[in-house]
């Protein structure tokens, strides 16, 4: 018995030993590329005041060129990146070719210099699990190791261009399965996570952090719970239309009967129009609309409109179908934040820039299925007074989404409402969902008993019509 007790603790010491130098390396490694990434986009969004003309006027040529780098290239390197990664995981074993790596950074860096609707995470994620993958091929890891190696860097690279190093680390074991933490990767996405973090701090990378001047004045607030509550509701909707908008609209540009890089190319065109007429705070990241809703000072966010958060899904969904390079995160942000804004004006809540917040990691949670990284990246952005009016939104939305993402290879391990009939284990792209039998003869019985009470109502009309009795 006490053999097998020190085989077992032996075991476990040295596996985990293992992964603490593996996911340290790796974490050094993937903070170091990150970085070179950032700061690389700093230098072409500073250098977009130096052209002649305005900067998104290129929109239609880096659109034509970042497709035919992408597919000319690395084909696998094609669109917001985590879905990629994602896909690597559960269907290659999380090989990844190397040449990803160089060719996702040059055309997400054209894309976001030219005004491309797209973020910077989904790079950094699968340029974190593109240097994972490939440094498992140089160490001939096996299959399990090296999906976990890869894992890691999905969580680094999050971590190390958000500067959330716990909400990076829960996400990448999060986004893979709807329903499941992978916890034998937690220790490994947590070191690596920390590590890149700490790299890109080291190296000159600075982090955004928000004071949304909030705090809960008495101890129990039910007034705000409530509207937090139905917050997460609106958010859910928000969350579902970005998905289904985004899908439709890839969906739409791909039937058109016309060569890739002619459709890149009229894809930037219409980008240009959009801004000519709707103006230059929906191109790029759009972090300085997401800073103005998280202001406590309400000049700074009195000129966004409304209708932003449409507006913002429109040029992304174009940005992304035509074939352009990045992130989905940071516009999904823009999103959260923008709609969350319009929410805290909509019930004149004294705080909106605390229902921005919400709105900021609701739709995250929602769009993603990652509620408990979208909650934890609220403490850590946000502060800790936010956390639990967070995680009560963050899962609300989680849930009204339904069983849909903007990651369609996320394999589904849960339903989400028992009244559903819904087949677990597969892709959510390939998900069906309909109502359990039990439930479908509820709704037919209650149909019955409705058209039943019709029908005995008619005939009492037209007893009294005939006995020409009264009603009292």
């Amino acid at each position: 018995m006490i053999r097998k007790h020190i085989t077992e603790q032996t075991a476990i010491f040295f596996s985990v030993t293992k992964w603490v130098i593996l996911s340290s390396f790796v974490g050094i490694l993937i903070g170091a590329i990150v970085t070179l990434f950032l700061k690389i986009l700093h230098i072409a969004e500073s250098s977009r005041a130096d052209l002649p003309f305005n900067y998104y006027y290129l929109l239609p040529l880096a659109l034509f060129m970042t497709v035919w780098i992408v597919r000319t290239f690395a084909p696998h390197a094609e669109g917001h990146g985590t879905e990629k990664v994602i896909e690597a995981i559960h269907k290659r074993n999380g090989q990844i070719d190397i040449a990803v790596i160089p060719v996702k950074l040059f055309a997400t860096v054209l894309t976001i210099f030219s005004g491309g609707s797209v973020g910077k995470e989904g790079p950094s994620a699968q340029i974190g699990a593109g240097a994972a993958s490939w440094l498992s091929d140089i160490l001939k890891f096996s299959t399990e190791d090296r999906k976990k190696l890869v894992i890691c860097g999905i969580s680094a690279g999050f971590a190390a261009v958000f500067g959330t190093p716990i909400a990076g680390a829960i996400f990448g074991v999060e986004v893979l399965i709807i329903g499941v933490i992978l916890y034998d990767v937690l220790l490994p996405s947590f070191i690596a996570g920390f590590a890149a973090f700490t790299t890109a701090q080291f190296l000159g990378v600075e982090y955004t952090y928000f004071d949304i001047h909030f705090y809960q004045s008495i101890s129990l607030d039910l007034p705000l719970i409530l509207q937090v509550v139905i917050a997460g509701l609106f958010f859910g909707f928000i969350s579902d239309i970005v998905v289904t908008s985004i899908s439709l609209i890839s969906k739409v540009i791909k039937k058109i009967p016309l060569h890739p890089y002619i459709i890149a190319f009229l894809g930037g065109m219409l980008l240009v129009i959009l801004t000519l007429i709707f103006g230059e705070i929906y191109l790029g990241l759009g972090l300085e609309t997401i800073k103005d809703t998280l202001s406590h000072d309400p000049y700074f966010s009195k000129d966004i409109p409304w209708y932003a958060f449409l507006l913002k899904i429109l040029f992304t969904s174009i940005t992304l179908g035509a074939g352009g390079s990045g992130g989905i995160i940071t516009p999904i942000f823009y999103i959260g934040a923008t709609s969350g804004h319009l929410f805290g004006e909509l019930i004149g809540n004294a705080h909106i820039e605390l229902f921005a917040a919400l709105g900021f990691v609701s739709v995250l949670a929602g769009a993603t299925n990652t509620p408990i990284a979208a909650t934890i990246m609220a403490v850590e952005l946000f502060g800790l007074e936010i956390a639990h009016y967070a995680a009560l939104s963050a899962v609300i939305s989680f849930l009204i989404t339904g069983h849909r993402s903007l990651f369609p290879s996320q394999i589904l391990a849960m339903k989400k409402s028992e009244m559903l009939e819904v087949k677990v284990g597969e892709e959510v792209e390939k998900t069906e969902v309909d109502l359990e039998d039990i439930e479908i003869d509820k709704i037919k019985d209650i149909r019955e008993r409705i058209k039943k009470r019709k029908e005995q109502l008619k005939e009492k009309k037209l007893r009294q019509r005939k006995g020409g009795v009264t009603k009292k």
